[in-house]
């Protein structure tokens, strides 16, 4: 059965409007289905995830090579990270894919959703964590040609409506787009379930949507330049804690 929330008055909320996460522009109604377990969806994400990270007797387990989940609470903070082995950018849910590889169950694509129970799970394992995405010594050079690039693309016009991510997200903080509250971006909550998706998602899958929605040609998931844009988005919110999984309208 679809979930639905009622339209409501939205209260900015007080103080410096840029330095609040995407939980402090949701509407009442979407609190409380996301402080009670009971009706919050996520529920059901995170309990799939806690049975493939233990699995089932005498099968393979994200528990036999990374222990109880608790042990992985540093995780998710971490990314996305410069990987050598693979000469490129990487996030959460790409590293999730990649040890699914490994197994005798690997995934097919960066929007399975058992992909997204398990970083579901991993960031929830995070909560209250800062993220830390600063690089070792000798990535040093090669994480900032990677962030640079996602700065750029901050603030590069494109698509059909000639906008760039800071014209929403740095001068129109508080105003409203499509029923939506604009919020800075700050990306603490993902993984998100968007009750207009009916689904979790990635932050890869919001950023597509905002390409689409400013309608510029929308790259292909996991595209260098979507990881670039995570990269540079969680190095504004640096101090921020993790707060996904989390809900959305």
């Amino acid at each position: 059965m679809a979930q639905t929330v009622s339209s409501e008055a939205f209260k900015l909320p007080s103080g410096p409007l840029n330095q609040l996460s995407g939980q402090a522009f949701l509407s009442p109604s979407l609190k409380a289905m996301q402080s009670d377990a009971s009706t919050n969806p996520i529920s059901l994400w995170l309990e799939q995830a806690r049975t493939l990270w233990n699995g089932a007797a005498g099968q393979p387990s994200c528990a036999q090579c990374h222990d109880d989940i608790e042990t992985m609470k540093s995780v998710a903070p971490q990314y996305p990270k410069w990987s050598d082995k693979q000469s490129k950018l990487i996030n959460m849910e790409d590293q999730i894919l990649t040890c699914s590889q490994r197994t005798q169950r690997p995934l097919k694509s960066l929007e399975n959703t058992e992909l997204l129970s398990l970083s579901a799970l991993l960031h929830s394992s995070s909560a209250g964590l800062p993220f830390q995405i600063l690089p070792n010594q000798d990535l040093k050079q090669r994480w900032q040609v990677e962030l640079n690039a996602g700065a750029k693309l901050f603030t590069t016009r494109m698509g059909r409506m000639n906008l760039a991510c800071t014209h929403c997200h740095d001068l129109n903080i508080g105003k409203t787009m499509r029923a939506d509250v604009i919020s800075p971006g700050h990306p603490t909550g993902f993984p998100i379930f968007k009750l207009s998706w009916q689904s979790m998602g990635s932050i890869d899958r919001r950023l597509r949507a905002c390409y689409s929605g400013v309608q510029a040609e929308v790259p292909a998931p996991g595209s260098p330049e979507l990881r670039q844009l995570e990269l540079f988005l969680k190095s504004r919110a640096q101090d921020m804690p993790i707060e996904g999984p989390s809900l959305r309208r």
